[in-house]
């Protein structure tokens, strides 16, 4: 699942949990799935920040540095 998906998932998570209506069982459900989903959007949106920054890098004659993105473990 792509990002704005996990992003629209868990936002429908979080307004039917505040509605209050859910049995307990199906709210633990919704909760477990919902921080899963946080930490995934969480791993990807950290994984975007050090792209960026590799892309945003400059050496000392003003031009631009590229390199392989490459995600640590």
């Amino acid at each position: 699942m792509d990002f704005e998906k996990k992003l629209k998932r868990l936002e429908e998570i979080v307004g039917t949990m505040e509605k209050g209506s859910l049995p307990l069982e199906e709210s633990l459900k919704l909760f477990e799935e919902g921080v899963k989903l946080s930490k995934d959007c969480h791993e990807q949106l950290s994984k975007a920040e050090q792209k960026v920054k590799l892309l945003l890098s400059v050496d000392e004659d003003g031009k631009s540095v590229t390199k392989d993105f490459v995600a640590e473990a």
